[in-house]
């Protein structure tokens, strides 16, 4: 929270407007959510806002944690700008999220462009304007009367004010809230809903936030929800639901929520990632990327990108980045059976699903997989665990009256156990199954059967996992004592069950070691989940060991993609 109104936009202000501004949109997080109607029914802007904000907010106070562990001296404007747009960018959820955090890049390419300590007025003007015109070519097909819209109309606005920086902020704020208020005579979608677009309420809020950090007061009045009675919500809005809404205009860059009148089409996924890649090969991505789905943003830049699209086929849109560069931190949100296209004909709107799986997965290709297979997925990088709030956003996202919850690692035990507390207390039910490893979550997956009574379905799905011993081929990084001896860095390691067994020097014997061991207890079924950094050599010897030496087991093999280990291995 600010603690004085700021006269410069400086690395204090920086700090103060993030502290506001995550402030306010978790006041009006419901609100935002509740208003969602375009282009998709998933009732989660407010939510993906606020949470693109936390990113910038926390990269923001790392700055000023280091600098006060170092010295009296503070950031700079350009140290705490850079903070705020790389914190919201890796942190960016949903397509309003990921246009909010190209907004403020924007503003920083200014802000942090000529390395000085303050920015006036018309450095802010200058700011904003930079931040519209950039998000606006970030959306591959933009539309009006969403959340661009908004922001054009800031900049417009501030580019006709004088003054200091509080009189830039609140001639932003006052001309976004007129453009806001506009928005349904601009889309049908939401004028049949009776609200306002849902992102462009997100921004207004920022920018109040804006205005508070220089003037020290908030600006009155509530930016319109509903519009006609500026409530925030209106009879005709039904949240919670996961539809995807039929409209006139092409698909634009605005999150959705759920309307009673409305239809259901468009893809069935949405595919987010953090592309590491040059500017050239982001060109091609965005090319053919637009030809998979439709709400395209790419936003980013300096070889790091944040990349959104609703896509039919979620591999592709995935395997797309691969070709482009390095993608990680994959999120793919399956918007429900009722969602995916169907050429000619309309369906009516998608009510809450009665059950979903949410489940945490190590790598990239098992995304794709449990993604398929009809789970909502977290992707945990090396080093990269989520939090507790990220599964219960995941837990919202899957839009479901009962949610089965599999963390797949036994570290997360404590965290999905918090995030399952939080969703019950949200009024949802959910089962926690102790998944200790993503073949045990395969496992688990594969007897899913949501006609059946919720308590039948978590036992048979825990039964299943608890049959699946586990293992996993890995290299160590020190030396260690482990439950097979002292192990050297360097050394490839099988752990069963979580505990060191086998300890080689070469990575096919140590995993042939490992399954002979996991299989002299006998099972029917060999899971391989093979890591991208490791031989698919690896996995033909394996294979070929289990149909020589065991006539009785059959195979089956995954790419795991980016998961850490070399290989996943699975008996049951």
């Amino acid at each position: 929270m600010a603690q004085v109104p700021q006269t410069f936009f400086d690395a204090l202000a920086v700090r103060a407007w993030c502290g506001l501004a995550l402030d306010a949109l978790g006041r009006a997080r419901e609100e935002i959510d509740a208003i969602n109607v375009y282009p998709v029914a998933d009732g989660d802007t407010g939510t993906n806002l606020y949470l693109t904000v936390e990113s910038a907010a926390t990269a923001v106070e790392a700055v000023f944690a280091g600098y006060a562990a170092e010295g009296p001296e503070g950031p700079t404007l350009a140290d705490a700008a850079r903070a705020m747009a790389h914190g919201a960018l890796i942190g960016a959820r949903g397509n309003s999220g990921t246009i909010l955090a190209q907004l403020l890049r924007g503003m920083t390419q200014v802000l942090a462009g000529d390395g000085a300590a303050h920015a006036d007025g018309q450095g802010l003007r200058r700011a904003l304007r930079t931040a519209a015109d950039s998000a606006r070519q970030a959306v591959a097909h933009p539309v009006e009367g969403t959340v661009l819209t908004v922001a054009s109309a800031a900049a417009d606005a501030a580019d006709g004010a004088e003054g200091d920086c509080g009189k830039v902020a609140r001639a932003a704020y006052d001309g976004a809230r007129t453009a806001l208020a506009a928005t349904p005579g601009q889309l049908a979608v939401l004028r049949r809903a009776g609200v306002v677009d849902a992102g462009g309420r997100g921004l207004v809020t920022v920018l109040a936030a804006l205005v508070e950090t220089f003037t020290g007061e908030t600006p009155k009045g509530p930016a319109p929800g509903a519009y006609g009675n500026g409530a925030g919500t209106h009879a005709g809005v039904r949240t919670g639901t996961h539809a995807r809404v039929e409209h006139d205009e092409p698909a634009g860059c605005a999150d959705g929520g759920g309307v009673t009148e409305a239809t259901v089409t468009g893809p069935a996924y949405e595919v987010i990632y953090l592309l590491e890649a040059e500017d050239a090969a982001v060109q091609r991505l965005r090319q053919r990327l637009d030809a998979l789905g439709d709400s395209l943003v790419v936003v980013g830049g300096d070889g790091l990108w944040n990349v959104h699209v609703h896509v039919d086929d979620a591999g592709a849109a995935v395997e797309a980045g691969v070709e482009a560069g390095r993608p990680h931190r994959i999120r793919i949100a399956h918007f429900g059976a009722g969602d995916a296209h169907a050429p000619g004909a309309g369906r009516p709107p998608v009510e809450r699903t009665a059950r979903a799986v949410v489940a945490v997965v190590p790598g990239e290709g098992l995304a794709v997989l449990y993604t398929g297979a009809g789970a909502t997925t977290v992707l945990a990088r090396p080093g990269e665990p989520p939090a507790s709030g990220e599964l219960v956003e995941a837990v919202r996202r899957a839009h479901a009256h009962e949610v089965v919850l599999l963390p797949n690692d036994a570290e997360l035990r404590h965290t999905a156990a918090a995030a399952a507390e939080q969703a019950r207390a949200e009024g949802l039910r959910v089962a926690l199954i102790p998944t200790r490893s993503a073949v045990q979550g395969i496992a688990a997956l594969a007897v899913h059967e949501p006609e059946r009574r919720f308590d039948e379905d978590v036992v048979a799905m825990t039964s299943a996992a608890g049959a699946t011993r586990y293992a996993e081929i890995a290299v160590a990084e020190r030396q260690s004592w482990t439950m097979a001896g002292i192990c050297q860095a360097g050394d490839v390691l099988g752990l069963i069950d979580g505990d060191v067994a086998v300890i080689g020097d070469d990575v096919t014997a140590t995993a042939t070691a490992v399954l002979d061991r996991m299989l002299s207890a006998g099972g029917e079924m060999v899971t391989l989940v093979l890591g991208d950094e490791t031989p698919h050599t690896v996995a033909t010897h394996l294979e070929t060991h289990v149909r020589e030496g065991y006539l009785a087991v059959d195979t089956v093999l995954y790419q795991g993609g980016r998961q850490g280990a070399l290989l996943l291995i699975g008996v049951e």
